[in-house]
């Protein structure tokens, strides 16, 4: 039915090897029809593969930081995969059964779909025991302990197999291409389901240590790379942007509430408009105040330069 994919970190921090082995040990309690797929040569993940009895492919390409790009992650699981339903998802996010019973109607709804949604957040520092009762505990930890995130972005994407064959050159675990994704289906007039309230997906706490200066990746130039890589910041669409909610098994269309109007409209002028110069000025006509201050900041660097 699915083949789930991911791009692993390296196992060698003991916590990330820890919530890294939960993440893909959840995946496995779906059951048989679905294919795991681990891509990537970071230290551990054939090891881990093998231990796990997962299926691994090491031969992602990495742009000139040494990061693993998109492109290739998600062009090596459309040549893997074994099924026509796709998955990508972090390492770090625990799965339970209702992705499959929500996942299992879209098919005969839609002929093409993109399914995100929000993760909550939960500190786990031992590993799970998958013993017959495990989801009931771990839903009840969720409740006690558990943190709803930011509808910021995404930790997976569901869509069939045609879509996503194209991909931008992103650098992975960095900013930006998650927004891009939401972006690229809403202008390819793809139905976007926000399934947070279907689906559980739960994130395991951890550091940044993986990163430059063990910052979170938000600001690292990367992410901006990324960003432009997408065709500018008017491509940085969040889950509001999806215009589908799931909850549950029931569909309907994302509703148009006061508080969502502004930018329910000003995604409409970029979906329209497409990514280049014409979408920037719109979007600059359409913020006041940002503009003023950017002309601002170029103003004060003229009259700066002038001086000096």
């Amino acid at each position: 039915m699915l083949t789930l994919f991911s791009a692993p970190k390296p196992f060698t921090d003991p916590h990330i090897d820890l919530i890294q082995r939960n993440a893909i040990r959840s995946w496995q309690q779906l059951g048989g029809e679905v294919q795991i797929l681990l891509l990537g040569d970071e230290p551990g993940i054939a090891s881990a593969a093998r231990e796990l009895g997962t299926e691994h492919c090491a031969a992602v390409a990495r742009n000139e930081h040494g990061t693993p790009r998109l492109d290739s992650i998600f062009a090596l699981a459309h040549q893997h995969a074994r099924y026509s339903l796709l998955a990508y998802v972090n390492t770090d996010i625990l799965l339970m059964d209702d992705l499959l019973q929500s996942l299992e109607s879209l098919p005969h709804r839609f002929t093409s779909f993109l399914v995100v949604g929000q993760r909550w957040d939960l500190a786990l520092t031992e590993a799970l025991t998958f013993d017959a009762g495990w989801r009931a505990k771990l839903r009840s930890r969720l409740r006690t302990e558990g943190r709803l995130h930011p509808p910021a972005g995404s930790d997976y994407f569901v869509f069939p197999r045609p879509l996503f064959t194209n991909v931008p050159p992103f650098a992975l675990g960095r900013a930006g291409w998650d927004n891009w994704m939401i972006y690229a289906a809403r202008r390819g007039r793809v139905p976007v389901i926000d399934a947070s309230r279907a689906i559980t997906a739960i994130h395991q706490d951890h550091d940044y240590g993986h990163l430059p200066g063990g910052a979170p990746h938000y600001r690292l130039p990367e992410s901006y790379e990324n960003v432009r890589l997408g065709g500018g910041r008017e491509t940085v669409f969040r889950l509001v942007d999806a215009d589908w909610t799931m909850d549950g098994s029931r569909l309907r269309h994302h509703p148009w509430g006061c508080g969502t109007l502004g930018r329910r409209l000003e995604s409409q002028v970029y979906l329209v408009l497409g990514p280049g110069r014409l979408v920037r000025l719109a979007s600059l006509l359409m913020h006041p105040i940002e503009t003023t201050r950017y002309w601002i900041r170029r103003l004060s660097g003229s009259l700066g330069t002038e001086r000096a």
